[in-house]
């Protein structure tokens, strides 16, 4: 017996008023079944010897014996579930509206009734997946009103970024791990992609880089690191590089730039669609050093009126390129001799 609290207050034990101890003990109590053991709380009169509970703890026995018994069984505790639903900012009603549940369901769930093993897989994959919050969101639009809907739309779509941020920054981590003993190839840095990202919103958010489309922005991220093992011997960011026929790509380039914090639009060219980068809010680099900022100013300072074929161009002269064969990784041995300083 553990004792939470000690309060003067009426016993209802013996019916007189005296210092009462709030404790709790461990219970074992059979559910469906199922032997579970449990922390329930209780009164204790020292004077009769005696626990006794009031309606409140009775209710909050009852539904810690039943999270023992769903813990038990692999299922969601009452209080996972109405953290699932508080995530989406979304009221009990409203959620068995999208749901197509009866209105008092979710009500029960985070309560007394323990929820069956199909609800229960529903609930977690409400869980793991705000696109399908807001597909259930959008179906039901018009049952909503308008300031409900936009209230959880909003809230489904952050939890939708972060949760592609956090898939696309696990699968471009995933690409690089067979690099973290390649210093040749990382240039004796491990890679940050907060580096990365400030890397990209400089260069967006610069006057002096005109038309940065990706071919454009993938050289311009190379010649930073590149131009910084060449003066430091260790790179900005960390990306590895793979020798492609328009230049420098670094590795998983096609999830770093979709990375919610990377501001892009697409542009109809005609014969295809284009990528431009756009400047970024910040306007604060936290990410990178004083000097990380000198050598992009570098960069920015060749290359930044520079059209893509120019860029490309250049890039093919230089010694990294030339000594690299097709789609292979590019060594950071070979900037020593880069065209710029």
């Amino acid at each position: 017996m553990k004792i939470m609290s000690i309060e003067k207050k009426l016993c209802l034990c013996c019916m007189e008023a005296h210092d009462v101890q709030r404790v709790t003990i461990i219970e074992n109590n059979i559910f469906k079944g199922v032997s579970v053991d449990y922390n329930a709380e209780y009164f204790y009169c020292d004077s009769a010897d005696e626990l006794y509970a009031d309606e409140q703890q009775i209710s909050v026995n009852d539904i810690a014996m039943k999270n023992s018994y769903r813990e038990k069984m692999g299922l969601l505790t009452s209080h996972q579930i109405a953290a699932i639903r508080a995530k989406y900012g979304i009221s009990q009603s409203d959620l068995c509206l999208l749901l197509g549940w009866g209105g008092k369901t979710i009500t029960r769930y985070e309560s007394h009734q323990v929820q069956d093993i199909a609800h229960d897989t529903i609930l977690r994959k409400l869980d793991a997946d705000p696109e399908w919050f807001l597909q259930l969101l959008e179906a039901e639009k018009p049952s909503l009103s308008d300031s409900s809907y936009a209230k959880y739309a909003e809230t489904g779509a952050i939890l939708f970024e972060k949760g592609h941020d956090m898939y696309l920054k696990s699968t471009i981590m995933s690409k690089y791990a067979r690099f973290l003993r390649n210093p040749e190839a990382t240039g004796g840095k491990k890679i940050s992609l907060d580096v990365v990202v400030d890397m990209i919103h400089y260069y967006a958010n610069s006057p002096m880089v005109k038309s940065l489309f990706r071919v454009k922005l993938m050289k311009m991220l190379w010649y930073a690191d590149a131009l910084s093992y060449k003066r430091r011997e260790y790179a900005i960011s960390g990306l590895v590089y793979r020798a492609l026929p328009m230049g420098a790509v670094p590795v998983a380039y096609e999830s770093i730039v979709d990375l919610s914090t990377v501001h892009c639009e697409e542009i109809d060219m005609g014969d295809g669609t284009g990528y431009r980068f756009l400047p970024a809010p910040v306007k604060e680099y936290a990410y990178l050093t004083p000097e990380d900022e000198g050598i992009l100013d570098t960069v920015i300072k060749r290359f930044g009126n520079s059209t893509k074929d120019e860029i490309v161009e250049t890039m093919h002269h230089e010694d990294a390129y030339i000594e690299t064969a097709s789609y292979d990784i590019i060594q950071f041995k070979y900037t020593k001799t880069l065209s710029i300083s």
